[in-house]
């Protein structure tokens, strides 16, 4: 529930801490905006709060053209509080609905069309399919704003399948004409792409401790697959199944000044690009409202100092979060470093000159692992885990992968932490919390429900030991 006079004073003050957080809807122009907008700030009188743009477009606003409302970061309320609708918002943003029915969609989830269309009622007001549409005009936007890409180009990249529809949904949904705002936004950002190099700006509400998630990311790097510096961090890329794989690249260039990431993105098929974008924010953790996080961690645990916008370092997937964590158990970081570099020389597909994209489950399950030196025991998991995603039968949530032979809670809640960016995981089996609980001055740690992930990274970062030993309970 929105707050009107915290919403209030956040807009006055143009504070980015609430960026994402809700919009403002002004009923004298009939445009809603970011709380940051730069424009001159209107009467109290004449707006309206919105806890995201479904709802205020679904109230009759559009999208203001001088802050973008879809380049801020999503806000909490878009992705839902209840375990099935959460799904559902992550399932569609991958393109469930673009490329399966609503039925489809249904199956996956394991409800029936009746029950998801009331949650997505009674949460937003609108069907899913027209909250499918929204966001795909949403990033349109975000294109047509960010890049020199052709519209038949955006189109397709934003999940459309006919310029003709693309046109008649954007003119609905923004009230613009795609052409009409393009005009607009020459010169804005960039001056000419391509679709094999793209740059777009992603946000995040700070603040955000980027040399926290740097020095993560440093000393877990695998060469030839990330990349890591004072300001930025990449790596290659994958994603799809099968039958559809697009492959690339991102750079994403830390610009504390514009609290945003530069990200500069290669991708061979543009119908990823949406899913991949999204991506590249959970990686990055940045949709966390940190403020709020913390405010909860300091009240339960009021001896314990914070480290102010500390996130989630992500990995790109279940799988390899999943490959990483039964490598490293057992040894230290650099051993588990070591291991995965093996595996993803010997196994990766090459990408560039001298680059690899890291091992389907695939070509896991299908090599007898020579290259790694490690027990047999643990070579026979990291098979099985393989064989299970290769055959489809991988459940989206690793902590449901306990049930195979070799994993146990550890393995299973790090893979939900750095695969899926789970907020609310308590590595209580790992070496370093366990070193470092003392600092909760006897709390309960359940008290840090539900952002648990960053309470145990909180904890890591004050044991010298968590940045080079893995030494965790299976």
């Amino acid at each position: 529930m929105l707050d009107s006079a915290e919403c209030r004073q956040a807009r006055l003050a143009r504070d980015v801490r609430f960026d994402g957080r809700f919009v403002v809807g002004v009923t004298t122009t009939g445009i809603y905006c970011r709380p940051i907008c730069p424009a001159r700030l209107p009467q109290e009188a004449n707006v309206r709060y919105f806890d995201g743009p479904l709802t205020a477009a679904e109230a009759g606003f559009r999208p203001c053209l001088r802050c973008r409302p879809d380049s801020a970061p999503d806000s909490p309320a878009w992705r839902g509080t209840r375990t099935t609708l959460e799904r559902a918002l992550r399932l569609i943003d991958d393109g469930a609905l673009r490329d399966g029915s609503l039925g489809d969609l249904c199956e996956r989830l394991g409800v029936g069309e009746r029950h998801l269309r009331r949650l997505f009622q009674d949460a937003f007001g609108v069907s899913p399919k027209a909250y499918a549409q929204y966001r795909q005009c949403l990033f349109a936007k975000q294109l047509l704003h960010q890049t020199a890409l052709p519209i038949t180009d955006i189109a397709y990249a934003s999940g459309f399948r006919s310029l003709r529809r693309f046109n008649d949904a954007f003119v609905t949904r923004i009230g613009l004409a795609p052409r009409t705002l393009r005009r607009t936004a020459k010169g804005s950002d960039n001056a000419s792409q391509c679709s094999e190099a793209l740059t777009l700006w992603l946000a995040y509400r700070p603040p955000y401790a980027w040399s926290a998630m740097r020095d993560f990311h440093a000393s877990r790097a695998i060469p030839g697959l990330e990349w890591v510096g004072d300001d930025h961090y990449g790596r290659h890329i994958r994603w799809g199944d099968e039958k559809a794989i697009a492959k690339g690249s991102f750079t994403a260039e830390h610009v504390p000044q514009r609290h945003a990431f530069r990200v500069r993105l290669e991708l061979d098929d543009l119908r990823a690009l949406s899913p991949v974008v999204r991506h590249v924010r959970r990686v990055l953790d940045l949709d966390a409202d940190t403020t709020t996080i913390e405010a909860h961690l300091a009240d339960a645990f009021p001896d314990l100092a914070l480290i102010e916008g500390l996130r989630l370092p992500g990995l790109w997937s279940p799988f390899e979060a999943g490959v990483r964590a039964i490598l490293g158990q057992q040894v230290s970081t650099d051993a588990a470093r070591g291991l995965v570099t093996r595996l993803v020389e010997a196994l990766g597909e090459p990408a560039g000159d001298l680059g690899r994209h890291f091992p389907t489950p695939n070509a896991v399950a299908a090599s007898e692992l020579d290259e790694l030196r490690m027990p047999g025991a643990r070579k026979a998991t990291l098979k099985r885990l393989a064989s299970w995603f290769a055959e489809g039968k991988a459940d989206e949530d690793p902590l449901a992968w306990t049930s195979l032979k070799g994993i146990g809670p550890w393995t299973a809640h790090y893979a939900a932490l750095r695969g899926t960016s789970a907020p609310d995981i308590w590595l209580d089996g790992d070496a370093g919390v366990r070193r470092a609980l003392p600092r909760l001055a006897g709390a309960d740690p359940a008290r840090g429900a539900p952002w648990r992930s960053y309470l145990t990274l909180q904890l890591w970062s004050y044991d010298p030991e968590a940045t080079r030993s893995q030494d965790n309970a299976r």
